[in-house]
């Protein structure tokens, strides 16, 4: 069974989710089982993530409870007398209400509609409640949904401040893209991108500069220093990047602190792109945290990866990403699928496979996110003869001595590039896609100073079609 996992901006993963599932009376259950007899048994449309998770963004004031649903304004005023506000809006606080009386909320659609295709699909509603232990769960379930509740996991990201532009990635998520923009002007002849990445600078996502007074990151802090360290068992720090932004480096210097008593996990988002003194800065703070998990991303290889990651160079990447392994930080590394990767995308599978067999198992742990949005890039757009090819370089990744999530990754993979058609329900049909794709990357090209055709020598005929 497959399920297509929207991961633009993604929480937390389920490859970290399932890493760090918590003991609870079933453990042992498997999916369908601890749907049935733990979630519904409470309600039809309960989900400890709407307790327990969320996302905050402190640059722009929103949160959401997943990646799933949309983000909601948190108000600046409320949160400088009552800092738990970042999390429990009045907008999460109905929701919960509805879940309790086994109501639907509207912006859970994602989970609903898996639901829906039959009893036995699973949604992510049970990946995110299955780490939560059977007490925390019945304690979500049976307190008034007006209460303040304290945070177990957690996706944060301070600023956008950021030194890449990535072909995919946009201007809400990136300085370097804002730059772009106000420098350029918007993408034009683009009829597809409904949510307008690539139009304008989204400075509504940074509403205040590194430099001035933030309510947003002032309530956080406060509220870490009050009781949030001692709930929390996993802090993502996401970006922008991360390790660019002085906030991160004053969180984790608070560990430093002979009187801290948190034993919680950080991971953070990097690109491993910035200034060697900020690689040095993460290897040191290794010693005093609890533990480091680092996610880096990046899908193809070479000179095509850095055609793709703009910014990045492809060789540095790779060293800061086994330097940070050697030093005992556990690594990650986030492909992103997208229609420019899948020439190499098998190959950096394999590069990180015979690095294993020199460094360990645990070598950049990797995983596969099916990019859906902006449509025009998904690999869905490209002609099947290529999907075709690199499904079948992929099956022979799955005779190595693969993680089981890793294998189940591949495996969705192969399926997708096979029999899926369309990103998502509401993506225009393909001759636009297309237009769209030749219209992109003709604008990314003069912009960027690439060349398409040289570095997809592969696509060059079919692009030429377009």
């Amino acid at each position: 069974m497959m399920y297509i996992l929207n991961v633009n901006g993604a929480t937390t993963n389920n490859a970290i989710q399932k890493k760090n599932l918590r003991k609870h009376m079933s453990k042992n259950m498997d999916d369908l089982e601890f749907k049935q007899t733990v979630l519904d048994t409470k309600s039809a449309s309960f989900c400890g993530a709407k307790w327990y998770n969320a996302t905050i963004w402190l640059g722009s004031g929103m949160t959401t409870s997943c990646h799933h649903p949309l983000p909601h304004k948190i108000d600046p005023i409320a949160v400088q007398s009552n800092p738990k506000l970042l999390h429990n809006t009045p907008e999460k606080k109905e929701q919960r209400r509805q879940m309790q009386c086994g109501e639907r909320p509207a912006g859970c659609e994602y989970c609903w509609k898996i639901e829906d295709m039959g009893e036995t699909y699973i949604s992510d509603r049970v990946y995110k409640s299955k780490i939560y232990t059977d007490e925390e769960l019945n304690d979500a379930y049976t307190t008034d949904f007006n209460e303040d509740i304290n945070l177990h996991t957690l996706e944060i990201a301070f600023d956008r401040t950021c030194n890449f532009a990535c072909s995919y990635c946009n201007p809400a998520f990136s300085t370097t893209w804002v730059k772009d923009l106000k420098n350029n002007g918007g993408y034009t002849d683009l009829v597809s991108d409904g949510r307008n990445h690539f139009t304008h600078s989204h400075d509504s996502n940074q509403l205040f500069g590194l430099n001035e007074y933030n309510p947003y990151v002032e309530a956080f802090f406060k509220w870490w220093d009050s009781d949030l360290h001692s709930t929390l068992r996993e802090l993502r720090i996401t970006g922008g990047e991360p390790i660019m932004s002085p906030e991160l480096w004053k969180l984790l210097d608070w560990f430093k602190k002979e009187d801290n008593t948190s034993d919680c996990s950080i991971a953070i988002n990097s690109n491993l792109g910035g200034k060697p003194e900020l690689i040095d800065r993460l290897v040191e703070a290794r010693t005093h945290l609890p533990s480091l998990d680092v996610y880096t991303s990046c899908e193809s290889m070479g000179i095509k990866a850095e055609y793709i990651r703009d910014g990045l160079d492809f060789n540095s990447w790779w060293d800061n990403l086994v330097r940070l392994h050697q030093s005992g930080i556990t690594t990650h590394c986030m492909m992103t699928v997208n229609a420019l990767c899948l020439d190499t995308l098998p190959d950096l599978i394999f590069k990180i496979l015979y690095a294993r067999q020199e460094l360990n198992k645990e070598f950049a742990v990797f995983s596969l996110n099916i990019l859906r949005f902006p449509s025009f890039q998904s690999c869905l757009v490209l002609p099947q003869n290529v999907k075709n090819t690199c499904a079948g370089r992929l099956k022979a990744i799955l005779s190595w001595d693969l993680h089981d999530f890793e294998r189940g990754q591949v495996e969705r993979l192969i399926e997708y590039l096979h029999t899926v058609e369309t990103p998502h329900n509401e993506a225009f049909e393909m001759p636009k896609l297309h237009n769209d794709f030749k219209q992109f990357y003709q604008q990314y090209d003069v912009r960027r100073n690439k060349n398409f055709e040289t570095t997809f020598p592969e696509l060059k005929d079919w692009y030429m079609t377009l």
